[in-house]
């Protein structure tokens, strides 16, 4: 058990336009931007920045048919990093002396290649460059992914899987508190089922425990971050919307690739589908054959997938919990989960979530 944090830093983060109160409100913003966005593949030297007269620090930039778009601050990152220039210290340069750099980046320094931009154009107010990739980049659009959350789970307010609550309890979901988010940039959804609670075994010191179901979505379209689902089990999410009591994590996360979006269909959509249809009784079941699946010699298990200190620690961790050894897959599982507590790094303890995820699917094969 532990802690998720990913949910808190979004919220901690997003500024209000970024923020929506309804699934249905975040599908019509994304889609909006999609139906005002366009990708091409250009070459590299049919790119220039020039400076916006008049401001010493605003770059934009010039494509092949010659009108100039403004640039977001991560496709600035991204085009320098494409000329070669470091983006953080070509900030810090008047707008003339950046477009300079960039400019001889492009066309002198680095070979010849082809990019993938993305623009934007608004209903109001000028294009702008909100992206240079590769041009094998396999964008994945946030409304492809909240189109299938509105499809499955409606408006994220009302039904099973909704914004969370606050410690256990149903509220209003406002800008406050939502867990909805996109922006330019990226997006992020976190859904619950705290009403279905699932009955766990043995969740502490032998007693059983009542869990919620929630999971975690993230996308970006300009290559921030990958794509990514989350489905974990929990206690309940406070008012900072950390996850408190988290077990089962499991991840999985799909790089833009060529081929992101036939895996996003092939492999995501039957996941969340199985997932939000997944009864409280399956759950228990999976758990039940896990205890059944007893392991025959303990340390050669655990050395197969943990160093020798990881392996001793949460075999101590299991006994400190359960005061028993580890017999079965389950007392495993339960024995990774109770060493990740102790575990400082957040990035570390989800690993080890993986991992004890990773066991428990061992009883089901």
């Amino acid at each position: 058990m532990s802690t998720i944090m990913k949910a808190s830093r979004q919220w901690a983060t997003r500024p209000a336009d970024e923020r929506f109160v309804s699934l249905w409100d975040l599908n019509d913003a994304v889609h909006k931007f999609r139906q005002t966005s366009s990708s091409k593949v250009l070459p590299s030297r049919s790119l220039e920045c020039v400076p916006v007269e008049g401001d010493h620090k605003a770059l934009q930039v010039v494509g092949p048919n010659g009108a100039p778009v403004n640039v977001t601050n991560w496709a600035f990152g991204q085009i320098s990093a494409r000329a070669g220039a470091p983006a953080g210290y070509l900030r810090t340069l008047p707008s003339p002396l950046a477009a300079d750099n960039i400019n001889y980046g492009l066309q002198y320094v680095r070979d010849r290649e082809d990019l993938g931009v993305l623009l934007h154009k608004p209903e109001e107010g000028s294009p702008e460059l909100r992206a240079v990739t590769g041009p094998q980049y396999g964008r994945i659009w946030n409304s492809t992914i909240t189109q299938a959350l509105v499809d499955r789970f409606g408006d994220g307010i009302t039904g099973d899987f909704r914004v969370p609550g606050e410690f256990g309890k149903h509220v209003d979901v406002t800008k406050d508190n939502t867990t909805l988010y996109a922006s330019d940039r990226d997006m992020f959804v976190f859904l619950a089922d705290e009403e279905h609670r699932i009955t766990v075994p043995n969740r502490r010191n032998g007693q059983s425990g009542d869990l919620a179901r929630g999971f975690f979505v993230w996308n970006s379209e300009v290559g921030s971050t990958t794509f990514g689902i989350a489905t974990f089990l929990f206690d309940y999410v406070c008012a900072n919307r950390i996850v408190w009591g988290a077990d089962q994590y499991a991840e999985v996360r799909i790089r833009h690739t060529a081929s992101a979006a036939d895996r996003w269909l092939d492999e995501v959509v039957p996941a969340i589908e199985n997932y939000a249809n997944s009864s409280s009784q399956s759950v228990v079941l999976a758990i039940e054959d896990a205890k059944k699946s007893r392991i025959d010699n303990v340390d050669v298990f655990l050395a197969k997938r943990f160093t020798k200190s990881q392996a001793n620690a949460i075999k101590a961790a299991h006994l400190s919990d359960e005061d028993r050894p580890i017999e079965n897959l389950w007392d495993a599982a339960t024995g990774i989960t109770a060493y990740a507590r102790g575990v400082q790094f957040q990035d570390e303890r989800v690993k080890l979530e993986r991992e004890a995820g990773k066991v428990l699917d061992l009883a089901t094969k």
